[in-house]
């Protein structure tokens, strides 16, 4: 998922798809471990949208951390 695109979502829709994706990583962990070698990327490409989604959350805190010393 490209970072423009999650860059549009509000601050609700990113911890919202943050849990989601979690909860899909989880599923797909469990996929994985059953023998399904074709999930190894789909995992990946997971884990790295799960840390833009934090990554993002984590940009906002710090905006309204800085807002508020001001």
């Amino acid at each position: 998922m490209k970072v423009e695109k999650i860059r549009e979502w509000s601050v609700d829709e990113l911890k919202a798809k943050d849990r989601e994706f979690a909860e899909q990583l989880f599923r797909l962990k469990f996929q994985f471990a059953s023998g399904q070698s074709d999930i190894l990327q789909k995992m990946r490409v997971l884990r790295r949208d799960i840390a833009r989604v934090k990554t993002l959350l984590r940009e906002e805190e710090l905006k309204l951390e800085t807002a508020g010393k001001s």
